[in-house]
């Protein structure tokens, strides 16, 4: 019952995070699985590749009803993800425990300092965007970071489509779901094996309740200021970012 509860919680949390900002509240779900739940971080980071799975195809949606996805955009970034998303998954299960750990406190910190200071991408996009060249590469990048860590890597994708592609934040948001989605759906698939030691007695209702915390994040977007909700999720990151790498280095 315990376990059940904290998955819930988690679970909300998540999918707050994920709704309201486009991503970033996947990289909880992790930690979350790991600390709270008794994961080991191989199977942490596959059964987060479920959540993220399920919570970014439902947030796609309702981001996709309120028009803020630009599909041939988004899919752009997508495609040059899907191989090194692949690759990515089938190498994580071989990585040794305290280097899966190591690698995903360095990405909640470097969320955490996006988020912090989101610079000159939130203020002063390029005109025109920049070119497919850079697109394809970002989008490569990010597939692989989804692959490996089973986090869906939107705290980069929204600024990257605000970069590169001067989208407005509603619409990078939007935008970056459909890159998370397609990214984890095919990480997933490279780690069917590692999906059968998941207690899916405690993703499901994980799941379930980002999915249903993620349409309250769409609607708690448009009445809270942006970069509050920002700077409040990155003290939230910073945290775990330190915790996990003391566990890392002990």
């Amino acid at each position: 019952m315990t376990a059940l509860i904290l998955a819930l919680i988690a679970g909300a949390a998540v999918g707050l995070a994920l709704g309201a900002l486009g991503g970033g509240g996947t990289v909880l779900a992790v930690p979350a699985l790991i600390y709270l739940l008794g994961f080991t971080p191989a199977a942490a980071t596959t059964a987060g590749l479920v959540i993220v799975t399920a919570t970014s195809l439902t947030a796609l949606y309702a981001h996709a009803r309120a028009g803020s996805v630009r599909w041939k955009a988004g899919a752009l970034f997508a495609a040059a993800g899907l191989l090194p998303a692949a690759a990515a998954g089938a190498a994580a299960s071989r990585l040794p425990q305290s280097v899966l750990t190591a690698a995903f406190a360095a990405i909640a910190f470097l969320a955490a300092v996006r988020m912090f200071c989101p610079g000159r991408a939130a203020t002063d996009p390029p005109a025109g965007g920049a070119g497919p060249v850079r697109a394809v590469g970002t989008g490569a990048g990010l597939g692989a970071l989804t692959g490996l860590l089973g986090v869906g890597g939107g705290f980069l994708t929204v600024p990257a489509l605000v970069t590169l592609q001067a989208f407005e934040m509603q619409a990078a948001a939007g935008t970056s779901l459909l890159v998370i989605s397609a990214n984890s759906i095919v990480s997933l698939a490279t780690r069917g094996a590692t999906t059968t030691g998941i207690d899916w007695a405690v993703i499901g209702p994980f799941a379930g309740a980002a999915i249903l915390g993620a349409w309250d994040g769409k609607r708690l977007a448009a009445k809270v200021t942006g970069m509050l909700l920002q700077r409040a999720f990155a003290v939230v990151l910073l945290a775990v970012a330190a915790f996990m790498l003391v566990d890392a280095l002990s």
